[in-house]
């Protein structure tokens, strides 16, 4: 049998990045941390944890900790008086894009929360990746935009997030006085939140056929996205209900009418019959069918 109280020191060291800080979360030296994971991994026969900066588990180390997580989710479903009594609080740790997380998950966070008690860990990376978190364990829920089937894990599809082509009305006017042209695409500035979002390059081409130029800025965070775009700094693809209300007032305009880019969004979780998990995918799942498209 494992010995989940060696178990849960090494799930602290990977949480936490380093032995010290697993330490302090613990309460205990940073020697018996140290001690601790060195009798199981010589019990085990296996280095569960890269002595890096931060510390990484090895693929043994993040089976064990997947598993470990799991059982302290499934602890989760006692009764409140024997929940009280467990060492530490129970933690979900789900992988989310930034876009959802600032434009319609934030609610249903709140709702399970409030609902069950428990705590979340939010691990932000692009849609088209997050679903890597899930076949590493590392998360045990997550939203992404590929469909295909998780081992382990049921995925439901959520609908579609709805992007539209925005830029401050100077910015077009400066830029794009003909429309999104060919030419004007290629010499105009445009932000990409990182490396794999192409979500720009996307609609350019499905609009008008074209590339886009050079003059790229990189903005990893979907707020300070539309803030620049509104500020006239470039364009970009914004959340359609994001730009909504300053696409009413006039402070934001489409490059082009009525050309959106649809994002289809799923749902998916770790197959645990626990009601922390049952609870999570009712939340997230109201929350989408209230903003996301069908």
């Amino acid at each position: 049998m494992l010995d989940y109280a060696a178990l849960a020191v090494v799930a602290a060291v990977v949480r936490e990045g380093s032995f010290e800080r697993a330490a302090g979360a613990l309460h205990i030296s940073p020697s018996a941390v140290s001690q601790r994971v060195r009798a199981l991994e010589e019990r085990l026969g296996a280095i569960l944890i890269l002595r890096s900066q931060p510390c990484q588990p090895t693929d043994m180390g993040r089976r064990l900790c997947a598993h470990y997580n799991a059982v302290r989710l499934l602890e989760a479903d006692l009764t409140p008086d024997l929940r009280a009594q467990t060492a530490a609080p129970v933690t979900l740790k789900i992988a989310v894009n930034s876009d959802s997380l600032a434009s319609w998950l934030a609610p249903a966070i709140v709702d399970f929360a409030e609902r069950s008690g428990l705590l979340v860990e939010l691990a932000i990376d692009d849609e088209a990746h997050t679903a890597d978190r899930l076949h590493s364990g590392e998360v045990v829920a997550a939203i992404t935009s590929d469909g295909l089937p998780v081992q382990g894990c049921r995925t439901v599809r959520l609908g579609a997030l709805r992007y539209l082509a925005c830029a401050s009305p100077d910015f077009v006017a400066r830029y794009f006085p003909e429309g999104p042209t060919a030419d004007a695409l290629l010499h105009a500035p445009y932000m990409r939140f990182d490396r794999r979002d192409d979500l720009q390059a996307r609609w350019a081409m499905e609009l008008a056929g074209a590339p886009l130029g050079a003059l790229v800025h990189w903005i990893p965070s979907t707020r300070a996205f539309l803030d620049l775009a509104l500020r006239g700094l470039a364009w970009g693809m914004q959340p359609a209900n994001l730009a909504a209300p300053h696409l009413a007032s006039g402070t934001l305009v489409e490059l082009c009418a009525d050309t959106p880019i649809n994002v289809t969004l799923y749902w998916t979780v770790a197959r645990l019959h626990a009601d922390a998990l049952q609870h999570l995918t009712k939340s997230v799942r109201g929350a989408a069918g209230a903003v996301l498209a069908l």
